[in-house]
């Protein structure tokens, strides 16, 4: 296992250098960012020339929902979408994967994946495709156990009868904090084939800004589960800190990383992750005049918001609002938002919790009604395709 690390430590160092070359779910009650030095980065405030030169969308956006896909789902959380058609879907609660077919809203567990153990907000969270996935059929997962939370992968084979398609878990990382609350979850492959994970603080605030505890922090590791070449601290996968509970994570067409983040009474915070940078919790709650700490490009009272996933789409964020119910786009210009926040779809399909780009200006956005906090009865759980501008 060491050797095999070892050898993956030196490959995901080689593909880095080939890449350089070119709040809690009830809001709180219970400049760059990249690591290309092709693109550069800037210091908390900066306003480089070249961010002028990038094309602004405009001020106002659109939203049109353009079908259900899927409905009666229970819990959802991660979502991903395969590269040859379909959806794989999370569910917190039951601890399974299902495959929904994008066309016909057909559903097929894949499986239940072994040792979770799901109460309050942990469980089976977010799910992300291995980078090589058209060859290793790699699912990745990070879900709560008895005693942790952690990230594994499984083999995802389609030929096999439903319910049995998920192979035996493979652990690559383990250890992180957990909690009733603030457990994060959201995992993503980057643009430099490294895996990213949102860890929260589960309520002890002191581990968010303890860099060499992994609660309260973005995560940046290599598909094996090592830290990944480049991270800021040395032999550490803590790639950002001062995080309360980060649950959305998406890049720009710029390859920069953004982050939406749970304030507790206050403010909820849309972030642009640097890293090393320390974004404040709990020492700040979203914006303040301490240059120690990273402002975030946009805030909200926790009422409207209390994010959890982002997706990028038409030069914009679009950011899933849970006790908010309604989904904000967040037009860009380089690493600030180029106009105020714009709601849409407040209260019509409840608590929103994840969005993904469906390429172009399409989006998939599942519900979370049936966590515990919402109304079953609006109509469950269900995925829905968006046309966005």
């Amino acid at each position: 296992m060491v050797q095999r690390r070892a050898v993956t430590a030196v490959l995901a160092a080689a593909a880095l250098l080939v890449t350089a070359g070119c709040s809690s779910d009830s809001g709180g009650k219970s400049d760059d960012g990249s690591i290309f030095p092709s693109i550069g980065s800037t210091k908390p405030g900066a306003s480089p020339s070249k961010e002028a030169a990038e094309e602004t969308p405009p001020a106002k956006g659109s939203v049109k929902v353009v079908r259900t896909v899927t409905e009666n789902l229970k819990t959802p959380w991660g979502l991903a979408p395969l590269p040859e058609g379909g959806l794989l879907v999370s569910s917190r609660d039951e601890g399974t994967i299902t495959r929904v077919d994008e066309k016909t809203g057909k559903q097929t567990e894949l499986g239940q994946v072994p040792g979770v153990a799901p109460a309050g907000e942990g469980g089976l969270l977010g799910i992300a495709l291995s980078p090589d996935y058209a060859s290793d059929h790699m699912v990745y997962a990070y879900f709560t156990t008895a005693s942790d939370n952690r990230i594994v992968r499984m083999l995802y084979d389609e030929k096999k009868p439903a319910g049995e398609q998920l192979g035996a878990p493979d652990t690559i990382f383990k250890g992180i904090p957990k909690g009733m609350i603030h457990n994060g979850g959201r995992i993503a492959f980057g643009p430099d084939k490294m895996l990213y994970a949102g860890a929260g603080e589960t309520g002890d605030r002191g581990l968010a800004q303890d860099k060499k505890a992994l609660g309260g922090k973005i995560l940046r590791m290599t598909p094996d589960g090592d830290p990944a070449p480049g991270n800021p601290f040395g032999d550490s996968v803590v790639y950002s800190y001062g995080h309360r509970n980060v649950q959305g994570l998406a890049w720009d067409d710029k390859q920069r990383l953004w982050a939406s983040e749970f304030g507790q009474d206050t403010w909820d915070e849309l972030n642009q992750i640097k890293p090393g940078d320390n974004y404040g919790w709990p020492v700040v709650e979203g914006k303040s005049d301490n240059l120690k700490y990273h402002n975030p490009i946009a805030q909200w009272p926790t009422d409207d918001a209390s994010p959890s996933g982002i997706a990028y789409a038409e030069g914009s964020i679009w950011m899933a609002g849970l006790r908010g119910e309604r989904l904000w786009r967040i037009p860009l210009n380089g690493t600030k938002a180029s106009a105020a926040p714009e709601a849409f779809l407040k209260g019509t399909y409840g608590r929103l919790r994840t969005v993904v780009s469906a390429s172009g200006d399409k989006l998939w956005l599942t519900t979370s009604e049936t966590d515990g906090r919402g109304s079953p009865g609006k109509g469950d759980d269900r995925i829905l395709e968006l046309e966005v501008k």
